[in-house]
């Protein structure tokens, strides 16, 4: 794990979820282990789970039950991934080979749903109705979002109001759940709990937009995944939306017809046409925005290390080149 301060403050407890997970991995079918083990092992930022903890500790909370909601969010996140990769048909997951790639679409699906299944029998083990009530509704906001985003395919006609309507779904969402559900499960104040659920809200959309901008201006080895991905599955990002909108008719009718089309055929004239025409750059400033506002919402917590470690976590958000 990164020796940031962020993950420094909270080692014990980071530690402890990672004995959860490999508890709760457990089943008496070993196909579900053995996958299961295979993407939670392999090697991710878990960032969720690190925000469940940071939060709960700045709100002063100690024990195993902040410990089981971390290791709740990332399960839930891990199901997700699984399910991802089969939709996206992805090939490479934090670079190694992805679940489905190595074991085919159906157990990556069907592990994905014991670990919805698993996360939901943790959930009900921590006994708290709002911190049920507030995952429940995420969990069908992120299918919600990721079927829209699936309904754009090869949609270049979609705006950036849809886009930002799209990640704050699919991606923003756990983010948001992440640190709404520890408010909720510390007795925090109204005040504190809608300034965490607007932090993580911010915090996640910031993540993804820098996600989306490194699709163009990140390589292979450091991303973890293949450059280009969205592109070749005709994803409208950012990036070639706003390309579209300000860049030269060329510029545009290049991108559009990369979208419509599909495939990386043209990825390096589409890396030069969304970098010349400041995309990348708005991207990256959106992100810059975002960052700041989720920064400010921290000002509804008492100072601590852990109000400092969420701070400079967001930070991290938008400088990481992977």
């Amino acid at each position: 794990m990164q020796p940031q301060a962020f993950y420094r403050a909270v080692a014990d407890d980071f530690s402890a979820v990672d004995g959860i997970i490999k508890k709760q991995l457990t089943s008496k079918v070993p196909l579900v282990s053995k996958i299961g083990d295979y993407i939670t092992s392999a090697g991710g930022k878990r960032l969720r789970p690190l925000l469940v903890l940071l939060c709960g500790k700045a709100l002063g909370r100690e024990g195993d039950d902040l410990r089981l909601l971390a290791a709740t969010i990332e399960f839930l996140h891990t199901a997700t991934l699984l399910h991802d990769d089969v939709v996206d048909m992805s090939g490479m997951r934090r670079g190694r080979e992805t679940a489905n790639a190595m074991w085919g679409n159906a157990p990556s699906v069907l592990v994905g749903d014991f670990l919805y299944s698993r996360s939901f029998e943790m959930m009900v083990e921590l006994g708290s109705m709002p911190v049920m009530k507030i995952l429940s509704q995420a969990t069908r906001i992120i299918a919600e979002g990721e079927v829209l985003q699936l309904s754009k395919v090869r949609d270049a006609s979609t705006t950036e109001e849809t886009y930002m309507e799209v990640i704050r779904g699919k991606t923003a969402m756990l983010f948001e759940a992440s640190t709404h559900s520890a408010a909720a499960l510390c007795g925090a104040t109204a005040e504190q709990a809608e300034a965490l659920r607007t932090f993580g809200d911010h915090l996640g959309v910031a993540f993804q937009l820098v996600d989306d901008l490194l699709d163009y201006r990140g390589d292979a080895e450091t991303l973890g995944k293949n450059v280009g991905d969205d592109l070749a599955e005709g994803k409208p990002t950012l990036p070639l939306i706003y390309t579209m909108r300000e860049g030269t008719p060329e510029q545009a009718a290049l991108v559009r017809k990369a979208i419509q089309k599909g495939g990386i055929e043209d990825l390096e004239a589409i890396r030069a046409a969304v970098e010349a025409s400041g995309s990348l750059e708005y991207t990256a400033q959106l992100a810059r925005d975002y960052v700041a506002r989720a920064i400010k919402c921290l000002d509804a917590l008492p100072a601590s290390e852990y109000r400092d470690a969420l701070a400079e976590l967001s930070e991290f958000a938008v400088a990481r080149t992977h």
